[in-house]
């Protein structure tokens, strides 16, 4: 399971990496149904291991893990009720989010399964952290899908010059697991 768990997080933080220095976001295609479950993403993977993420214990901090998983259940509160614009504000880049909030066109019912929160990684004057999701629910045509994927969330060092926006964490990007 720890070598499992090591594989996954080492390709997930090596495509977080490579999306990092490119800036941009990965053009998605429509989520394809997925039969099997993810190797290594508890919370994330099979309706039977949908065990909750513990409760905070006090304040969060919001330089923490904690806080940038807040923006992910956030983010899945707000497309779960199609307030797709309001979702866009917790990207870096709002352009981005609306195209990958394409993806859903085709869909009745979109909900956002969160696994364990990631640990943080510096690069360049920023942090980033990756968390793996499943995406869940039903198409218009009443088929139901479920697609796993890795939310990629950053935020800039308290550095000189940086503004208190950009030292909050930010979704960065997303990106499907094809198996």
């Amino acid at each position: 399971m720890r070598l499992t768990s090591a594989v996954v997080w080492a390709t997930l933080l090596t495509g977080c990496s490579q999306q990092a220095s490119q800036n941009q976001p990965v053009n998605q295609s429509e989520p394809t149904a997925a039969a099997a479950s993810p190797t290594g993403m508890a919370n994330a993977s099979r309706s039977a291991d949908r065990t909750p993420l513990a409760e905070p214990r006090g304040p969060i901090d919001p330089k923490s893990v904690e806080a940038a998983g807040q923006i992910v259940q956030q983010y899945g509160a707000l497309i779960e009720q199609g307030r797709w614009t309001e979702s866009w504000k917790l990207w870096t880049n709002p352009g981005a989010a609306s195209q990958f909030d394409r993806n859903w066109r085709d869909f009745s019912e979109v909900h956002l399964e969160i696994g364990d929160l990631g640990e943080s990684e510096g690069a360049a004057g920023s942090i980033y952290t990756t968390m793996p999701v499943a995406f869940y629910g039903t198409r218009k045509t009443g088929a139901e899908y479920r697609e796993r994927a890795a939310v990629v969330l950053r935020r800039v060092n308290d550095v000189p010059g940086s503004t208190e926006a950009q030292r909050r964490w930010h979704i960065e990007n997303i990106n499907f697991f094809r198996i």
